[in-house]
């Protein structure tokens, strides 16, 4: 039974991964592109510039942060409840044909 369960966690882990990777760069663009149509600027680049004021590099890195977070929470919990209820109903498949 435990050799069950530790696939279905490699399982998760390499989709959970992927899903991460995936929603990172997804909400990086969404980001990126609605800072630069509140702003009329380019996200910075280099948050270390001396040619960015401190004020836009501050904001534009709360801004990066909640929202990455935000996206990887909501996206990882649904795809969690989607391979969890996925699972539910290949588990209870087998035990059909068994």
């Amino acid at each position: 039974m435990a050799g069950k369960t530790e696939k279905q966690d490699m399982a998760w882990r390499a989709i959970g991964g992927l899903i991460g990777i995936a929603t990172a760069w997804g909400a990086k663009k969404v980001i990126g592109f609605a800072w630069e149509k509140t702003t009329g600027k380019k996200p910075p680049a280099d948050s270390e510039s001396l040619e960015i004021s401190l004020g836009e590099a501050i904001g534009y890195a709360v801004v990066m942060g909640v929202g990455m977070q935000v996206a990887q929470i909501v996206v990882a919990r649904t795809a969690r409840r989607r391979y969890d209820a996925w699972k539910g109903l290949k588990d209870s498949a087998k035990d059909v044909v068994s």
